[in-house]
């Protein structure tokens, strides 16, 4: 029997046209399933992908849950301690720079520490415009207490950065009364009168050569509801507190804010001269004195917060931004392979749950909701430790989606030669800064 183009059929019901070809060869995107039901390539594939997408942030979240030493458990207090037989001198020294406005809530709290030892406050005023100095002097004839002493070291020279520069100078002061300990704290720390009491005392049970507690940030307003909490809690995920303390393990960090430093420490490790150029001085300062042999600590503060306000949004990209391209080393690989890998954990798990839910794929839709699940499971004791509403645990992907953006614009402002600018100084990247060592 003659077949002509017009009638021919196959098995299957595959009409052909008049050239010969299949129409459901024009249709690349549906498939024969021998049943003569047509599946959409396309569509299982896109599902597929959402799927193994979502899988791939759900095993990120139970590595993370299981197996990052726990970060996101807020029970790293100050370790167990006891008093002294007898209490060793401390040097604090506070590196300020225009911050008239915040001293007079921090100030008083340093000089009014109840220490049983010797103790002496030293302020360093970073070239303030706003009268720091002065107001540091007359806060200290209004409240009394400890010995202040202020001075100001100049402008900081090539290769070093205004904060440790006057990290620097204040340390030299120290040095000539011989001290035991030096607190390194930030003007806008505010201490709890027992606050220097306690930290002595667990260094000096542990034996330990740093003890840094990252104080708690002001929440007040509604972006620092929003950021704060997870702020400190992508710093515990990144520098896991459990592991800090363990000698020999390769994490090394500390909060600039409240750091007890032994001098002797300070001295080994060449404290600051070794990190003079960091932009994120805290976890060079841990590196260098972990890596010199220190034995160094770090957990959440029950007695030092911080009184600095951040009421605008504005406020926290520039406090994030600052420092984030030069916590990457500068280097766009890292930033790539950062900004996929939060897009991953982050962003993945609701995207996969609403995109399956709206296309009916309640696998996509599964799996994403469980790795969701896990993530606002791990925020709830951080918000629980700064009093926060729990229902601010599932918005944080919002959260990581705006550090994500924080984090590419502190790059595109370091390739605008503004990167790292604080108080009216620009840092040029490390290497870039001829090395005087």
């Amino acid at each position: 029997m003659r077949v002509g183009p017009q009638t021919a059929y196959r098995g299957g019901g595959g009409k052909q046209s008049d050239t010969g070809v299949h129409e459901r060869d024009l249709h690349p995107a549906t498939i024969d399933d021998g049943l003569g039901t047509a599946v959409g390539v396309g569509q299982t594939a896109r599902v597929s992908a959402i799927v193994w997408t979502a899988a791939g942030s759900l095993a990120a979240w139970l590595w993370l849950l299981l197996c990052q030493g726990f970060f996101w458990r807020t029970d790293v207090r100050l370790p167990p301690r006891r008093d002294p037989a007898s209490w060793p001198d401390v040097c604090v020294v506070v590196p300020a720079r225009d911050e008239a406005a915040v001293l007079p809530l921090s100030l008083p709290s340093l000089l009014g520490q109840n220490y049983p030892g010797r103790a002496e406050v030293f302020l360093i005023d970073d070239g303030s415009t706003d009268g720091t100095g002065d107001l540091a002097r007359e806060l200290a004839e209004r409240h009394g207490g400890l010995p202040l002493t202020v001075s100001s070291p100049g402008e900081p020279p090539a290769g070093w950065t205004g904060k440790l520069w006057a990290v620097r100078h204040g340390i030299g002061l120290a040095r000539a009364r011989v001290p035991d300990f030096l607190l390194l704290t930030d003007a806008d720390i505010a201490h709890r009168p027992d606050s220097l009491h306690q930290l002595v005392a667990a260094a000096q049970t542990g034996g330990y050569d740093l003890v840094s507690q990252m104080a708690r940030l002001r929440a007040e307003s509604v972006w620092e509801r929003l950021v704060v909490p997870a702020f400190v809690y992508f710093f515990a995920q990144l520098y896991p507190f459990r592991r800090i303390a363990v000698r020999g393990s390769r994490t090394a960090a500390a909060a600039g804010g409240c750091v007890l430093l032994r001098a002797a420490a300070a001295e080994r490790a060449r404290i600051p001269e070794a990190i003079r150029q960091a932009v994120i001085d805290d976890v060079a300062l841990a590196r260098a004195v972990k890596g010199s042999g220190g034995h160094i600590w770090l957990g959440l503060a029950e007695r030092v917060d911080s009184v600095r306000p951040y009421s605008q949004l504005h406020d926290l990209w520039r406090m994030v931004s600052r420092s984030a391209y030069a916590q990457l080393r500068h280097n766009p690989l890292l930033l790539a392979g950062t900004v996929l890998g939060l897009a991953l954990v982050y962003l993945v798990p609701p995207i996969a749950l609403l995109v399956g839910l709206a296309t009916g794929d309640p696998a996509g839709a599964l799996v994403g909701g469980l790795a969701w699940l896990v993530m606002t499971a791990t925020y709830v004791p951080m918000l629980r430790y700064y009093g926060q509403p729990l229902w601010l645990a599932p918005l944080l992907p919002f959260t990581a989606f705006l550090y994500l953006l924080m984090t590419v614009d502190s790059a595109v402002q370091h390739y605008r030669g503004r990167g790292a600018a604080w108080k009216g100084r620009t840092y040029a990247r490390p290497d870039a800064v001829p090395d005087e060592s």
